[in-house]
């Protein structure tokens, strides 16, 4: 059973014990400097800041930054995933999508409702709520304004109660006692959001700042509509989440949640949000849109709170690490379930979650699609049918001797088996406004064309003639065995 970190704090203390946590005690500016210490975090790598003091803040507010970014751990570089699910530090990335395309077979395990946690310690209601005593920060020269939710986890359910759904998506501050946010019609909060605005009330919303590391996980993997990612997420672990009722309505919330904000949704309200540096590593100075306001009700919080922070942009980030690796593990299990021959996927983390590569079984040949065209061009409607269809606008399809994970193959896949006449457009699909290259109108209309690369065998290649990698592979392995073990006495020194 993969071992469950069952708050931040057991989190913090994993990190810290692998060396991959930088507590951070001189007074660090939300205003810009924040941003600015974990951006560097994410680009050398270094340890994840834990920043202690922040100027203008009371004390005891803290910041976590870079809560999933690649760790500095020397031989593990998704360590704060892999401790995330419960696996080994050393798991390598295309078996982590493996491992978690797995989550939506596990049997369902529901929440445990306990009558008070650590969240409850101290609490703001009324006329004390003032969302400006938290430490949001501002991230990036150009955002709109101070960015309290960048990895937090906003819960909702219908109307009727039948479907209570966690998801990530960035959250504005307004003032003190409002924030405005991007929801997006295909996501799930904003599915939820449509329901509430169709029976004319606002919708219930609590966000979960700080919670153990797999309910940031769960809550950012694309699943099923329906599914409940608490139980699901009980399943994995093998162990039901415990969780506590909210102040002012009923949503329930992880009891160890370092932060909880909780209000309503407007159905009819909108505010100014954005700009903002996001994951395709860029930021539109204009980008500025009216997003649906939420109204803050109540603020509970953990003595000491930590509040986790992403500094969205160029790769890797958690959008890369946390969003990537959820996206190609729900695709690799919708693929799956289909009945093709594919076996791993990933979102090559350079690419920025432009990519989705696919590798296929093809020591059987085509089957029953007849030729690897209509094979590579079925694996491609196929990802497109799945729900985080408006997700990736490029898919690769190669063969199961390349490693989706390593962009060097990946490269050398696209350069020398792609042949462009093959290259298979799919036209007038949704798509998420932040793609990197839209024009202004499909960022408007959130629809685009996208791509499915073929890089599997010619068809009209023989058996024999197929080409063939010219790699130190290929070589007999009983020579491969004695030059590895006499590499050293070549000169060399000792190879990893």
């Amino acid at each position: 059973m993969p071992r469950h970190l069952r708050s931040q704090r057991e989190y913090l203390t994993a990190l810290r014990d692998i060396g991959d946590l930088q507590p951070i005690d001189v007074e660090v500016d939300w205003n810009l400097e924040l941003g600015a210490i974990t951006r560097r975090a994410y680009e050398l790598p270094a340890a994840a800041p834990l920043f202690n003091r922040i100027r203008g803040i009371e004390p005891g507010f803290r910041v976590l930054g870079a809560p999933a970014g690649l760790s500095s751990h020397p031989t593990s570089p998704l360590a704060r995933v892999a401790l995330a699910l419960g696996l080994p530090i050393d798991t390598a990335p295309d078996e982590l999508v493996t491992a978690w395309s797995h989550l939506q077979e596990c049997e369902p395990l529901p929440p445990r409702l306990v009558p008070t946690g650590p969240c409850k310690q101290n609490r703001m209601t009324g006329d004390d709520v003032d969302l400006f005593r938290l430490p949001a920060p501002l991230l990036h020269a150009g955002d709109g304004g101070r960015y309290l939710n960048t990895y937090g986890t906003v819960v909702t359910t219908s109307p009727d109660g039948s479907w209570t759904n966690w998801a990530i998506t960035r959250i504005m501050l307004r003032d003190r006692t409002s924030m405005t946010g991007i929801v997006v019609p295909a996501q799930h909060v904003g599915r939820m959001h449509r329901m509430w605005a169709d029976t004319g009330r606002d919708m219930p919303f609590a966000l979960a700042l700080g919670t153990s590391p797999g309910v940031a996980m769960v809550a950012g993997c694309p699943v099923r509509d329906g599914l409940d990612e608490a139980a699901l997420l009980g399943g994995w672990f093998g162990e039901p989440l415990d969780v506590v009722r909210c102040e002012t309505h009923d949503l329930k919330v992880p009891a160890d949640s370092e932060i909880v904000v909780e209000g309503y949704l407007s159905f009819e309200e909108t505010a100014p949000e954005g700009p903002m540096g996001e994951y395709s590593g860029l930021l539109w100075p204009e980008d500025s849109r009216l997003c649906p306001v939420y109204r803050v009700t109540a603020i509970t919080y953990r003595d000491d709170p930590v509040l986790p922070v992403v500094v969205a942009g160029m790769p890797v980030e958690e959008n890369h690490t946390n969003w990537g690796i959820n996206i190609s593990a729900a695709v690799l299990h919708e693929l799956r379930t289909e009945g093709l021959p594919v076996r791993r996927a990933f979102m090559p983390f350079a690419a920025a979650c432009h990519w989705l590569v696919v590798t296929v079984d093809t020591t059987a040949g085509p089957g029953r699609w007849g030729s690897w065209r209509k094979l590579a061009e079925e694996v491609g409607q196929a990802v497109y049918r799945t729900r985080p269809r408006h997700i990736m606008p490029k898919v690769v399809v190669v063969e199961d001797d390349i490693n989706p994970a390593n962009l060097d193959e990946v490269v050398w896949a696209l350069a020398t088996r792609a042949h462009p006449r093959e290259t298979m457009f799919v036209p007038d699909m949704p798509t998420l406004p932040l793609v990197g290259y839209l024009s202004d109108e499909e960022r408007q209309t959130a629809r685009t064309d996208k791509a499915v690369f073929n890089c599997l065998p010619r068809d009209d290649w023989s058996a024999t003639g197929a080409p063939v990698r010219a790699d130190f592979a290929q070589f007999p392995a009983e020579l491969r065995d004695r030059v590895v073990r006499d590499w050293q006495s070549y000169g060399y020194p000792p190879a990893d």
